[in-house]
């Protein structure tokens, strides 16, 4: 099972760093997403990381070139017909993922493997929706995915063992430690992290310390490069809020409850750097 042409589903921010990992890692990707004007943005995204490192001395211009050149932009779904492996990095939201993996089994080579990086969706029902259950399966990439070594494999009870051992293999050469979960909610690193994630808006919420006290106690103590907060803005409270929700509608326990303080700034539009506005302002930075 050879694993060399690449696709790309989506290219928000971790759609963008994992299109630069396959591309640094010597692979063809092909990059869709939802219009083409978001993919070329991508693109010039990643152009404008690599010729920071190549201003820094880190990266010759040559291999920049070459990184590039491994990169084509897709116009649709059917650019992504003769790809070994598509990697889906769309938005949460199980129905959609689930829409687009049915259409991508209608256009995709029967041979190509479909993985989500979702954070802790159910990928056995996006499995379901495909006539190719053994060849689906959860990749989840950590963010920011050009510099996270983990990468989680997610195993469905439909996911053949030569697709999870392919996949593996594959995974090691991008450079990755790669570990393998059970299809269960959060997976291994999301359902251990986001009680932690929640616990520090939920400490805020109760003016038990300010969001900087939070942040760089964590920081200094326990020499976290970001503070929980200033995480939450990274990821995105939107999606933490979705996390938040399916883990403790899986579980009903009660740390993975989302607190009000979350659902009022996702409700506000205060939704972390993109937005420019979350438990921080960007909008002046």
């Amino acid at each position: 099972m050879e694993i060399r042409n690449l696709g790309v589903l989506g290219c928000g921010l971790m759609g963008t760093g994992i299109v630069q990992v396959f591309a640094q890692a010597g692979y063809e990707v092909v990059v869709v997403g939802t219009a083409p004007e978001r993919a070329q943005k991508s693109v010039a995204e990643i152009e404008k990381r690599l010729m920071g490192r190549v201003d820094k001395g880190k990266l010759a211009a040559e291999e920049k070139d070459a990184i590039m050149g491994r990169i084509r932009i897709g116009a649709g779904l059917e650019d992504l017909a003769d790809c070994d492996l598509v990697e889906e990095s769309i938005p949460e939201d199980l129905e959609l993922k689930k829409r687009l993996f049915s259409e991508l089994d209608r256009i995709c080579k029967p041979e190509t493997i479909f993985a989500s990086n979702t954070s802790g969706l159910s990928v056995t029902e996006m499995a379901a929706a495909t006539g190719r259950g053994e060849r689906v399966m959860g990749m989840h990439f950590h963010n920011p995915a050009p510099v996270m070594r983990l990468l989680e494999l997610v195993k469905t009870v439909m996911t053949s063992t030569e697709t999870i051992e392919a996949v593996k293999a594959w995974g090691v050469a991008l450079g990755k430690t790669v570990v393998v979960a059970p299809d269960v909610g959060g997976f291994i690193v999301t359902r251990l992290f986001t009680p932690f994630l929640l616990g520090a808006v939920r400490m805020l919420e109760a003016g038990i310390a300010t969001k900087e006290e939070i942040d760089i106690s964590m920081k200094m103590a326990l020499n976290h490069p970001m503070g929980p907060l200033e995480v939450l803005d990274f990821i995105g409270l939107d999606t933490e809020l979705s996390i938040a929700e399916s883990l403790y509608e899986e579980t009903k326990e009660a740390k993975y409850a989302p607190p009000l303080l979350l659902r009022k700034m996702v409700t506000a539009g205060w939704l972390g750097k993109k937005s420019g506005k979350g438990f921080y302002d960007y909008k002046t930075k």
